[in-house]
């Protein structure tokens, strides 16, 4: 029987006695986007389960996210490979749906690391939704990339836009998993499958105590700037200036990771009504160069930013940003926050945090 909670319409069980709640799994929820979808998960009403393998993250992300809701996170530490794990906890917890995050995510590193890519992201997320259908938990929200566009062929880019050839191994996973997720789906119309096609988030929650915290040098470009201006690293290194761009350095559309997390509440919002087969761009529509965020960045803090340009980096493109219209006529979503409150928000935590969560 449905019982309206707040915002959350629950599905409740009973199980050898017992009367619960369904719950959201969230796979990679101690990551960067995974812990913002989780204070937006929880903050709507969602019961949520998180699982991770922590190599690219922290507990203690999860720590402040209970401390942002005051609701208790559950975690299990888990690899989507190890198909003995993933049993254990949809044995043990009531999983309604699946929200998808857990993946390597570096263009540059996975050009240099191709069958690790494939191995941990395809036949990682094969684990996983054997392991759903088996407990018959058919309803997934797939953490996609604008990647899967390649050099896209058209700017905006819309979802009408094909798929093109990708340029670099990160972007075939979430091609080819896109792919194999509309095939389960059409081939078992009981599957709900949303993919959802990220640009580049950027930012961090408005408390400061969560916000991209990559191990090693970062790949992104924001977590690099942040990470110069608190002076752990000398200076950015832009890779290219010799794009046909407005300024030469690549322009990509930033979203502020609180938006995209509240693009998969909606999301769910979308899967309880049987979506069936949905895509969506997640974006904000502008675009913005290397140099127009350290512009930005610099006005929103008052920290200089030195940088040199150096060669291009295998598997860039020129341009990439959105027309994100669909989701908003279809989810009711669209980007809340501009590029100053991104930066901003950015340097919060990291100047909060200078070692991100070893502070």
């Amino acid at each position: 029987m449905p019982d309206s909670v707040g915002p959350v319409t629950k599905i409740t069980f009973s199980r050898k006695g017992q009367v619960g709640y369904m719950a959201i799994l969230v796979t990679g929820g101690a990551g960067y986007i995974g812990s913002h979808t989780v204070v937006e998960l929880q903050s709507a009403g969602y019961d949520v389960v998180v699982v991770d393998n922590l190599s690219n993250s922290s507990e203690k992300s999860l720590e402040r996210v209970e401390k942002i809701t005051g609701k208790p996170v559950k975690f299990y530490k888990a690899d989507i490979l190890d198909r003995e794990a993933l049993e254990d906890v949809f044995a043990k917890e009531q999983i309604d749906s699946c929200i998808h995050f857990a993946g390597l995510k570096a263009v540059g590193e996975s050009v240099q690391k191709p069958w690790e890519y494939y191995e941990n992201n395809i036949a990682g997320t094969l684990t996983l939704v054997d392991v759903m259908r088996k407990h018959n938990v058919k309803n997934i929200i797939f953490s996609s990339s604008a990647t899967v566009y390649g050099d896209p062929a058209m700017i905006p880019i819309t979802e009408e836009c094909p798929k093109g050839q990708c340029t670099n191994p990160y972007g075939w996973t979430k091609s080819m998993l896109e792919q194999i997720l509309m095939d389960i789906q059409k081939a078992d119309p009981e599957w709900n499958v949303i993919l959802l096609r990220y640009f580049n988030p950027i930012g961090a929650h408005k408390s400061g105590t969560i916000g991209e915290n990559p191990n090693g040098i970062p790949n992104n470009l924001m977590p690099y700037i942040t990470q110069v201006a608190v002076g752990k690293l000398k200076e950015l290194g832009v890779f290219g200036n010799d794009y046909d761009t407005p300024d030469g350095t690549g322009v990509r559309d930033y979203i502020h990771v609180v938006d995209l997390a509240l693009g998969h509440v909606k999301a769910l919002k979308k899967i309880e009504e049987k979506a069936g087969l949905c895509i969506y761009n997640l974006g904000t529509g502008v675009g913005y160069s290397v140099l127009d965020i350290v512009k930005n960045f610099e006005e929103a803090t008052g920290v200089k930013i030195p940088y040199v340009i150096k060669e291009r980096r295998a598997g860039d493109i020129a341009t990439c940003y959105s027309n994100a219209d669909k989701a908003k006529l279809e989810l009711g979503w669209e980007a809340q926050y501009g590029i100053k409150e991104m930066c901003a928000d950015s340097w919060k935590w990291q100047s909060t945090n200078p070692n991100g969560y070893e502070d």
